[in-house]
């Protein structure tokens, strides 16, 4: 077996300048899709990304203070506002690519403490090109550290022993950004750490001894919360995990029917009509909740702000009213949508936007010219290609994963095992979170199934080294 000496606190000297090389070349083969579209991928939320970290960091570091400061993760803008300064996006992207790149040597190294580069850069020149993982490394949106976030669950749990006290405290870093930079990631994690616990508790042989481990991803998680509730004071003057964040639950059991089922059945009343403001738009109720949240004549788009504030402080009693009402339906939309997420996970995301290339002005504005001549711009990248390339390696990495944990007997590979329940775990829990709290779309999962294709990767090859009698 290989030592912690081995190979966390005491690599030999002269391997260290190749390893980060090796790292280098990683980061490298992720940036493809940014260089094939010559200019980083970009989402109508990266906008607000890039021109809310500088009113943040105003009212953080200069005491000048702002009414509205946005509904997406301060800590996100804040991470990538030294990197871009309103001036360009690349350096966004080549810190996220320096991110991946670490946290995937540490997994391959965890696993294939031998020929670790070899492994290494086979596996992400893999991913790079058949999977989404790219693509999302190249977005500029916190959606990448999602599944960093859970890579350094794994090995801060499973596998510390392979790592140097500065690499745990690297990783706990990446962990805590991660977390307070979406609030998806918030829930996952702390699902993940319950899933730990109970699996703790019912002894598994993968998590013997390690107790400390798993306290020290709830310190991270604490943390990390404690950090969202302080920044939310500080701002608003009122602690919160997620500021003012749209009513996205009520956009939620409106669309899939109950909710507006619930509201034409007692709208009527005198005490409902009171209590619920969206009894007043009950004609403009749209059965789509990106419709509901950001179409032109959404609810939520044309909202005054008092409106906005009654929105947010009833969507708890509204949902609880409606599944009061109508349980079973909702439960079975909920299911219908959890089962349509997890299979929907194309790269459509990346297709062009007139409203992106409008704000270049406000946020980028050296980097308009740029963005109009790539291919996103021009709705020339090959997403339909790339799309089908990943729906088939995901397919096939499935029927990887079941023969060869079946083969392999995982219980007998601690770390191994420890792995495909981290990746299991929160392929689904994303599915379940994203498609029943929040929106179905191919974004949301295709951020985290290449994932999938990690695992199988990673299990060829130690079926190989088995097969071949290589050591640990």
């Amino acid at each position: 077996m290989v030592t912690n000496s081995a190979i966390g606190n005491a690599a030999p000297t002269k391997s260290r300048p190749r390893n980060a090389l090796a790292i280098l070349a990683g980061a490298l083969l992720m940036l493809w899709p940014a260089l094939l579209n010559r200019y980083p991928l970009l989402y109508p939320d990266s906008i607000t990304y890039l021109g809310d970290g500088r009113l943040v960091a105003r009212a953080l570091f200069l005491h000048k203070f702002s009414e509205y400061y946005g509904i997406r993760s301060f800590f996100y803008s804040l991470g990538i506002l030294p990197f871009h300064w309103n001036v360009t996006g690349w350096p966004v992207i080549v810190l996220q690519s320096l991110l991946a790149a670490y946290v995937l040597w540490l997994v391959v190294r965890s696993l294939q403490p031998r020929r670790t580069a070899l492994h290494y850069l086979i596996l992400v020149a893999a991913l790079s090109l058949l999977t989404s993982m790219s693509w999302f490394v190249c977005l500029i949106m916190p959606d990448v550290l999602g599944p960093l976030l859970y890579l350094c669950i794994y090995l801060l749990v499973f596998a510390p022993e392979t790592l140097s006290r500065r690499e745990r405290i690297a990783l706990m870093l990446i962990a805590w950004w991660g977390i307070v930079s979406h609030a998806t990631h918030l829930m996952l994690a702390a699902g993940l750490w319950i899933l730990l616990c109970l699996l703790f508790l019912f002894r598994l042989p993968a998590l013997r001894g390690r107790l400390l481990a798993i306290a020290q991803i709830a310190a991270i998680l604490l943390f990390a919360a404690a950090a969202q509730l302080a920044l939310h004071a500080y701002l608003y003057g009122e602690p919160s995990l997620n500021g003012v964040r749209p009513p996205f639950l009520a956009a939620r059991v409106i669309a899939d029917g109950p909710g507006l089922w619930y509201l034409q059945q007692h709208c009527g009343e005198p005490q409902v009509k009171r209590k619920f403001v969206l009894c007043d738009h009950l004609h403009e109720l749209p059965q789509d909740p990106d419709e509901f949240l950001w179409g032109e004549h959404g609810v939520w788009a044309q909202a005054d702000e008092d409106t906005e504030k009654r929105l947010r402080q009833e969507e708890v009693r509204f949902v609880l009213a409606t599944l009061r009402a109508y349980p079973r339906a909702q439960l079975a939309k909920s299911a219908a949508n959890f089962w349509h997420q997890l299979q929907l996970f194309g790269l459509y995301v990346f297709g062009p936007s007139d409203w992106m290339s409008q704000q270049f002005p406000t946020v980028l504005p050296h980097d308009r010219t740029q963005y109009l001549a790539g291919r996103q711009a021009r709705d020339d990248l090959p997403l339909e290609f790339f799309t089908s390339l990943q729906y088939w390696t995901v397919a096939i990495s499935l029927v990887v994963i079941v023969v060869l944990a079946v083969w392999m007997r995982l219980h007998r590979r601690p770390r191994l095992l420890g792995l495909a329940i981290v990746i299991v775990s929160t392929v689904l829990a994303n599915a379940l979170v994203t498609g029943v709290l929040s929106l179905v779309e191919d974004r949301l999962q295709s951020r985290i199934v290449w994932l999938v294709p990690l695992l199988a990767g990673l299990l060829l090859s130690a079926a190989f080294q088995r097969r071949h009698n290589i050591p640990d």
